[in-house]
């Protein structure tokens, strides 16, 4: 039966909708912009007549930008930061998280106020540095991968919904023998796949777009990951490898502005292709984890 709504209830919908379409609306004409300034003329660019689409269509920067050899380097590194991290982040969160959703376990409390602190109160970046570089991390992958080996938020997230879980299935399988290892990963994690599927989505994009870390821990160009090398890129104006594209001259070379582009829309391409795949995972996952019944 179809609720009869007040006209204070379809006006404020009707508010919202508005409001959600012009924010969403906000969001993608950057994006945009940056799509269409990828695939447009030189000429195009310095007359400043791209706006929201392609003019002059081109893929001569997408052309110059995958010869790179230092784009497909800092990829192949991103590539293995993100698979090395996520997978530990994983790990250490699932393990984590199980012991921590019983509350008969001893000292729960104490260890979810350490955990809830480090979300409130977090350590200065200067001693951060400190260890990291006592610990000989600097310029290696590692930098990148240890320091954020854990989120309190997913952690809390995967907490909520493993309480969720039936409790008396858990003790079957301790009666037919089973140990708290084998029941974390032959029964708690098959069914927790939305959760999971949520965690790895949002695991994998933190590392994928994180810049600040690499900037901070890596000075090797060899060991730069993808979001470094783009932000040098878009803050010299140019790089190393594209000393050749003089700004200003349009006969023939490409200008650092449309290589910017280009190598931002390919950096975002992986991200854009996996998202749709997880979505309803993600969906269901968060909304999920983030209600105790």
């Amino acid at each position: 039966m179809k609720i009869k709504q007040s006209m204070g209830e379809k006006l404020f919908d009707v508010s919202n909708l508005i409001l959600l379409s012009l924010l969403s609306i906000a969001a993608m004409v950057p994006l945009l912009h940056v799509l269409a300034g990828s695939f447009s003329s030189n000429n195009a660019l310095i007359q400043s007549r791209v706006f929201l689409w392609p003019v002059e269509f081109t893929l001569s920067q997408f052309n110059y930008v995958i010869q790179t050899d230092s784009f497909w380097k800092a990829g192949w590194m991103t590539v293995k930061v993100v698979c090395i991290a996520t997978f530990l982040n994983m790990v250490v969160t699932i393990v984590g998280s199980y012991p921590l959703s019983k509350l008969y376990l001893r000292g729960r409390k104490a260890i979810m106020l350490f955990i809830v602190f480090t979300m409130i109160f977090q350590a200065p970046l200067i001693p951060v540095y400190l260890v990291v570089k006592e610990l000989h991390l600097i310029n290696t992958l590692w930098a990148l991968v240890i320091p954020g080996a854990i989120s309190a938020f997913n952690m809390i997230l995967c907490i909520t919904f493993f309480r969720n879980l039936p409790e008396e299935l858990f003790d079957a399988a301790k009666v037919d023998g089973m140990s708290d290892y084998r029941i974390v990963w032959e029964i708690v994690v098959p069914l927790s796949k939305p959760i999971m599927m949520t965690l790895l989505l949002f695991y994998a994009v933190g590392h994928w777009n994180n810049y600040f870390a690499p900037l901070l821990y890596i000075n090797d160009r060899n060991l730069q990951t993808l979001q470094m090398y783009l932000y040098f890129l878009i803050a010299a104006g140019t790089s190393n490898d594209v000393a050749s594209a003089a700004s200003g001259d349009v006969g023939g070379k490409l200008l650092p502005e449309a290589l910017e582009m280009a190598t931002i829309v390919l950096a975002t391409i992986p991200i854009v292709i996996i998202y749709p795949f997880l979505q309803k995972h993600f969906v269901k996952g968060a909304t999920l984890g983030s209600i105790k019944e």
